[in-house]
């Protein structure tokens, strides 16, 4: 009970640090939502604290204004507090629920031991959308292997062959957001442009 306050001033500092951040960019909304598909309503209740804020909608908003998650998002971690927060193991990767919703797209923070599993590219139906939290992560897609750090993100179509893990010998930590629709959660907008030469395969 002790973490609902500490959540509540984390969410409520999102909507002013939104609007800050937009107005330093010099970018209207509706250059915003030209840019993410979020419609200008949408993003003003966002900005005046109407809406509540959900990763859905903050990932792609970070990303057309070349900003990195936590430089909105204060810690703990923006979470609806209506999502049972419980976590799935596998091969020692840990997997945590961060939306309420059944259906897509499906929003989780993944944690990735390092050297947890030998790299094996696989595909199916989806697309993927990752953005490094803490730590490195190491992508393979099709003929690629890329290293992503903090702040950095990558997205693909989950029939190109793929797969991600740790990087190094530490443990990392990932957002993810997953449809089997690409362009229900597929991010529009441009990044800053050190990063977008990186994600792009």
């Amino acid at each position: 009970m002790e973490a609902q306050p500490a959540v509540a001033a984390a969410v409520d500092r999102i909507a002013p640090r939104l609007r800050r951040a937009r107005q330093q960019k010099g970018v209207t909304l509706t250059e915003l939502g030209r840019a993410t598909g979020i419609s200008t309503s949408t993003l003003s209740r966002l900005e005046a604290g109407q809406r509540k804020p959900s990763l859905e909608l903050l990932l792609p908003i970070t990303a057309a204004l070349g900003l990195r998650l936590d430089e909105i998002v204060s810690a703990p971690l923006v979470v609806d507090p209506r999502v049972p927060q419980n976590p799935t193991r596998a091969n020692g990767r840990v997997l945590v629920p961060l939306t309420r919703q059944q259906g897509e797209p499906r929003a989780y923070k993944m944690t990735i031991p390092a050297g947890d599993e030998e790299p094996l590219l696989r595909t199916h139906a989806g697309y993927e959308w990752l953005y490094v939290l803490r730590g490195r992560l190491r992508v393979m897609l099709g003929d690629h292997d890329i290293v992503l750090g903090q702040g950095e993100a990558a997205e693909f179509d989950c029939q190109t062959p793929h797969w991600f893990g740790a990087a190094g010998r530490t443990s990392v930590e990932v957002l993810s957001l997953f449809g089997k629709q690409g362009e229900r959660i597929h991010v529009r907008a441009r990044g800053r442009p050190a990063a977008r030469g990186r994600r792009q395969p």
